[in-house]
């Protein structure tokens, strides 16, 4: 049986790349994990043990747009087979790093691996899958996401268990070794992208330009708390990353072959749905970073406990990824991103009215519908933004719309931990979310409780503008009219 022409070619392709997925997204969870035991084994502190994770993001979203348009000129799965050969072979250094900074170094590698699948991997998923049913293939590929978010802190922990925490990244290389082998067998080149014609010049200056942007902003976010928002450093990082993106913006209107044709923001649905999808992420984050802590320090759960708690929420994003980008297809985007966001804003404003007495009920019921929300909305949105895009520009956006998620992330976290410790400041208590747990001080643990509940009143206001552009942003075009709109040239022209 010829896999690459059969009749059901797209699902054998969809189940080779939903591997890949399920091996990248599992990985983060199970480092996560594993940072204790690798902090013990090499008796470094925590904060230089978190370099592990840190420099594999910060190298993720550094290359996301570059690798993302290299797809679109070279040929999608080249790139993703590259991709996690890299990652297979920077999981299996990691696994027999003999120091702290070997490890660090393999993941940073290893990251390098992973921008190539993430910035291709969704553009190959909608290339196989005709546009009319575009919003099932991206709720899939969400389902898959959320499964391998919810899978490996578990599996990361019963290696760790089992073995020993090198287990993790040998686990990881072996995931690696099967995506690669299922892409090479399954996935046809032609049917997921594969350029022709003349190849098109890559924007080397661009390529750098965004790194150093990315690489800048990334640096500021995540030293803010700890040096200083007004230290010298965060300060530089962050005024490098505005410099920088001026001239990224400059240049790119000027390239003959950009890494990201800014005229794309002329169209009032991408500009429009990428900001809601950015405010969702801001909206989302902070309450995956915050309520661990208020239901470990505040309530009294276990890690365990609270792993389980966490379950319903998380399984919200695997169910509802498929139904509404299903649902979407049929009955258009608006219901599912602005009731998804509304739900969303719901769920925030329930966890906003949390106290150190409140039930863990409260808490769950917050988590699940602020879950079930963003779970309904991230689908149809991705797949309006894609429907006023070229086929030939799929790699870049989905790089991009990937780079938007992890910038939505870190500002949310960023934001709420000034709130929250900002709050416990102003009440007496040090700035720090290290000093909250469940042995602390009951006025120490009100004051974190009083700036959770306005860091979440805060986001809701994120979400709101969300809905009102997701409301304001206009139609996808027709299945049948995108057709016009690949065959048209990129630049100089607005959809309607």
């Amino acid at each position: 049986m010829n896999l690459s022409f059969g009749s059901n070619y797209r699902w054998w392709a969809f189940g080779a790349m939903a591997i890949g997925l399920f091996a990248s997204v599992s990985d983060h969870g199970s480092v996560v994990v594993a940072l204790p035991s690798i902090s013990n084994h090499f008796d470094t502190d925590l904060p230089t043990t978190q370099w592990v994770l840190i420099g594999y993001a910060l190298t993720i979203s550094a290359l996301l747009l570059p690798m993302g348009r290299m797809a679109d000129i070279v040929g999608r799965k080249r790139v993703y087979v590259l991709g996690f050969v890299i990652f297979t072979v920077g999981a299996l250094a990691a696994g027999l790093s003999p120091s702290v900074e070997a490890l660090i170094t393999s993941k940073i590698f290893q990251g390098v691996g992973a921008a190539m699948t993430q910035g291709t991997s969704m553009a190959m998923i909608v290339s196989t899958f005709p546009p009319e049913q575009r919003g099932k293939a991206l709720g899939l590929q969400m389902s898959m996401v959320g499964l391998g978010g919810v899978a490996g802190p578990a599996v990361g922990g019963l290696l760790i268990d089992v073995a020993d925490w090198r287990w993790v990244f040998f686990g990881g290389s072996v995931m690696g070794a099967v995506s690669v082998l299922a892409a090479i067998i399954i996935i046809d080149s032609k049917q997921v992208g594969q350029p022709t014609g003349d190849r098109e010049a890559f924007d080397w200056l661009g390529a750098a330009l965004s790194t150093g942007a990315m690489v800048s902003f990334l640096l500021g976010m995540t030293g803010g708390q700890r040096l200083g928002w007004l230290s010298p450093l965060i300060l530089g990082a962050l005024g490098s990353f505005v410099a920088l993106m001026i001239v990224f913006v400059w240049w790119e209107l000027r390239a003959p072959s950009p890494i990201m044709d800014m005229r794309l923001f002329k169209r009032r649905l991408f500009t429009f749905g990428v900001s809601a999808s950015y405010l969702s992420f801001v909206g989302m984050s902070s309450v995956r970073f915050l309520m661990p802590f208020y239901l470990q320090a505040v309530l009294g759960f276990s890690p365990l406990q609270v792993g389980l708690m966490i379950v319903p929420s998380a399984s919200m994003m695997i169910i509802m990824g498929p139904l509404s980008g299903r649902l979407s297809d049929r009955f258009g985007v608006r219901l599912f991103t602005v009731g998804g966001m509304a739900v969303t804003m719901s769920g925030l404003i329930v966890l906003s009215t949390l106290t150190p007495s409140s039930s863990f009920i409260l808490a769950m019921v917050g988590m699940t519908m602020q879950s079930f929300g963003v779970g309904t909305f991230n689908a149809p949105n991705n797949s309006s933004i894609l429907s006023v895009v070229e086929q030939s520009k799929y790699g870049v956006i989905s790089g991009f719309l990937n780079l938007v998620r992890n910038s939505g992330n870190l500002t949310s976290i960023a934001v709420a931990t000034v709130i929250v410790t900002a709050s416990m400041a102003s009440m007496g208590y040090p700035p720090s979310l290290a000093e909250v747990s469940v042995d602390s001080d009951p006025g120490l643990i009100a004051a974190f409780t009083s700036g959770l509940s306005l860091a979440f009143r805060f986001m809701s206001g994120f979400i709101f503008i969300a809905i009102v552009a997701s409301y304001f942003k206009g139609t996808p075009i027709p299945p049948e009219k995108e057709i016009v709109l690949q065959e048209q040239p990129a630049r100089g022209r607005t959809p309607a």
